[in-house]
């Protein structure tokens, strides 16, 4: 799917300036399709003057839709008398004298061009559902009064407003909207506006009262805010959370411009109690994850003391060797939680792992002779649930290659991790002694490969063990797909 800066590079001769223009306006226009009750659409001019291209469509939150279809990507061509058209033209808002028909609905038309100094970049044409104009009231007067400044600022280049709202956390209309005039005095306050500052403590009204002297009497301390440039009247758009032990309040300060002239602002307000006490929540959720993983590694590390100690006094080599690889075993399951434990992230930067898994296989397992363990290449990001498989199954391989590769001598084993996207291919080479002849991976009774097989099919891979070409040595390859 297009991104709407290759939209308009795609259809229109307009700037990469014009285009961030109008991304920014995107981004932002919710706030005049709920004031307005309208669906917005906007049209940039062809590289033909008489054609426009619809590139992008909102419809509103706060009332019905006038547009049942999606028109992005349909053209006007040719059409002198279409509002779109005679806006371009004229640098003025056209308004339809009579309601058009949409679906058996009667729908009110605005064409408002998009003036950057002399020029117009575009066209936002508002349709408004007659039928489902919401009864009139005092929330309803003040929506459409404020909307009528958005068209006025988009009109002559003053909206969008900078910096943009933030999807997850910044307030929409419906949350709570408060209306002051040029001195912060409120005008006007929803009801869902005064129950967010009733938590915060108020007692009286809003309306008549000046906001920011409200909410410093009420304690409120922003803990965080954004800032956009000082405006030509010396105001900006801000964005605040109010933190209190009852109730926390995210705010954000729209300054209004009509005519030239700041008319006073446009707050709208959302409580974020519930939110902030979720954040704590997940907070103490993850560290207690965390310490779980710190207190499971030191348990298996105590584990791998217990066995080394027993191992030390088994007089069968056969039995020395078992302990040393159940040693091994469950350190590279200890060193898998320990990066958990250092991290709040669901997925292991897998690269840490590994290398020092690499160095403990080497020093373990290499009775003799001088192993160097190498990696080239990156894991990435692997999902918690599959890292302790993967920990394992690297472990078991370096192992093989060290013993039954390099017969416990000198040599180099090799870990070529290759990513891309969720597939995982993990190559393991050394240099030593190739394969037996008549190998056959699935007859092996060796317990190690048995693991590897084992926790690779876990994770729906595959694993093969073959020679090298040169004759050399075996590589082990794994293929897994690591899901998000």
């Amino acid at each position: 799917m297009l991104s709407l800066s290759q939209l308009v590079g795609e259809h229109s001769d307009l700037s990469t300036a014009d285009g961030e223009w109008l991304t920014a306006l995107v981004r932002e226009w919710h706030l005049l399709a709920d004031t307005s009750f309208s669906d917005l659409l906007l049209w940039v001019p062809g590289r033909d003057d008489n054609t426009f291209w619809a590139i992008a469509q909102i419809r509103p939150n706060t009332g019905p839709t006038a547009l049942e279809d999606d028109v992005v990507g349909e053209q006007i061509v040719y059409d002198p008398e279409h509002p779109v058209t005679t806006a371009y033209l004229s640098h003025e808002i056209v308004e339809t004298t009579e309601h058009a028909l949409a679906s058996g609905n009667p729908v009110g038309v605005w064409a408002v061009p998009i003036m950057q100094g002399e020029r117009c970049i575009g066209v936002v044409e508002r349709h408004t559902n007659q039928m489902g104009i919401r009864a009139p009231g005092e929330l309803e007067d003040t929506y459409l009064e404020v909307a009528s400044v958005l068209t006025d600022m988009l009109w002559h280049g003053a909206f969008p407003v900078e910096p943009p709202s933030i999807v997850a956390v910044s307030p929409k209309v419906g949350d709570g909207l408060i209306r002051t005039d040029e001195n912060g005095v409120v005008t006007y306050a929803s009801p869902n506006a005064v129950s967010a500052y009733r938590r915060l403590g108020l007692v009286g009204d809003l309306v008549g009262e000046n906001v920011s002297a409200i909410t410093l009497e009420l304690g409120g301390e922003p803990t965080e805010q954004s800032k956009s440039p000082k405006d030509a009247f010396g105001r900006r758009t801000r964005e605040v959370t109010i933190d209190q032990p009852q109730a926390s309040l995210r705010l954000r300060t729209i300054p209004l411009i009509a005519d030239g002239a700041p008319v006073g602002s446009l707050m709208l307000c959302v409580d974020t109690t519930a939110l902030r006490e979720r954040e704590r929540q997940l907070v103490t959720k993850d560290a207690t994850i965390r310490e779980i993983h710190h207190r499971v590694k030191n348990n298996l590390q105590t584990v791998a003391a217990l066995l080394r100690l027993q191992s030390r006094r088994m007089a069968a080599p056969e039995a020395k060797a078992a302990l040393k690889e159940a040693v091994s075993r469950v350190q590279s399951i200890a060193v898998v939680h320990e990066i958990l434990s250092q991290s709040y992230d669901e997925t292991v930067r897998f690269d840490a792992v590994a290398d020092q898994l690499l160095a403990m296989v080497g020093d373990m397992a290499a009775t003799s002779g001088t192993v160097r363990s190498i990696r080239e290449g990156s894991f990435g990001l692997v999902p918690a649930d599959a890292a302790t498989s993967l920990a394992l199954a690297l472990t078991e391989l370096c192992q093989n290659a060290v013993e039954h590769g390099l017969v416990a001598s000198s040599g180099v084993v090799v870990v070529r991790p290759s990513r891309h996207g969720e597939k995982l291919v993990l190559e393991v080479s050394n240099d030593g002694r190739p394969l037996p002849d008549g190998f056959t991976l699935g007859e092996t009774k060796s317990l190690g490969l048995s693991i590897v097989k084992t926790l690779v099919d876990d994770l729906g891979g595959s694993f093969t063990l073959e020679n090298n070409p040169n004759g050399k040595g075996t590589t082990a390859r794994i293929k897994v797909r690591l899901k998000s």
